[in-house]
């Protein structure tokens, strides 16, 4: 699938960061047909277990399991293994090479689709010296980048404000997907690299993964709604 060809609001993704399965099923009937994928991450699996996902997986919603994988390659391959059987859409592992290669051998010949986190949108350069990396944010995320393409990764999580260079970098090898959105007027919060969907589109995202400014709205389906006619606006 081409970034022309998906629709505008499947290329919203909204995180359920929720504290209950309940609250989440609540946000799920809100939303309705306005979102086209859930994102599910540690808060959720860890208050909601994952039976949680497999239930949105059989009520015909695609999931993006957020699991930011990360341990020997042996324990990512079986996880991932894991992962597909579930039928999720998407999942996440640290783009590290060793780990990427174990997630592509696990997943197998399911449809599963991996997706590198590169830097998280939290951290800044000033964040990467103080963990003890040597190059900069921007330097960082092209590496791992190049080695998400070569070693056969669905795509990239990466911040808005990298989304141009990498694509760049790689054409249209890699699906790039965004998190650290902000509507214009809304609370950056620990987001430390963040773009408005508009501009983020611009640059060459495929998806926007928006959780705050949506399940914390006074109208939450407006919300999505806004955020998917912004990214209409852009696409058609």
């Amino acid at each position: 699938m081409t970034s022309e060809t998906i629709a505008a609001r499947d290329r919203l993704i909204v995180g359920l960061d929720l504290s209950s399965q309940a609250e989440a099923e609540r946000m799920v009937a809100t939303l309705g047909d306005a979102v086209g994928v859930y994102k599910i991450g540690m808060q959720l699996s860890f208050s909601a277990g994952l039976g949680f996902a497999r239930e949105l997986v059989q009520s015909g919603k695609r999931v993006f399991l957020d699991m930011k994988l990360l341990d020997i390659p042996n324990t990512v391959a079986h996880a991932v293994e894991a992962i597909a059987d579930m039928g999720v859409t998407f999942t996440t592992i640290h783009a590290y090479p060793q780990a990427m290669r174990a997630a592509v051998a696990g997943r197998g010949g399911s449809g599963l689709k991996l997706l590198g986190v590169t830097v998280l949108t939290s951290l800044d350069d000033t964040d990467l010296v103080e963990t003890g990396y040597g190059s900069g944010v921007g330097d960082l995320v092209l590496r791992r980048a190049a080695q998400a393409a070569d070693i056969g990764m669905d795509g990239l999580i990466c911040s808005p404000v990298e989304v141009a260079a990498i694509r760049a970098a790689t054409g249209d090898t890699l699906e790039l997907i965004t998190p650290g959105i902000r509507p214009a007027g809304a609370e950056r919060g620990d987001q430390k690299r963040a773009a408005t969907p508009e501009s983020a589109i611009r640059d060459g995202a495929d998806r926007l993964v928006v959780a705050r400014p949506v399940i914390q709205a006074e109208d939450p389906r407006a919300a999505a709604e806004r955020i998917v006619a912004e990214i209409e606006s852009v696409t058609k």
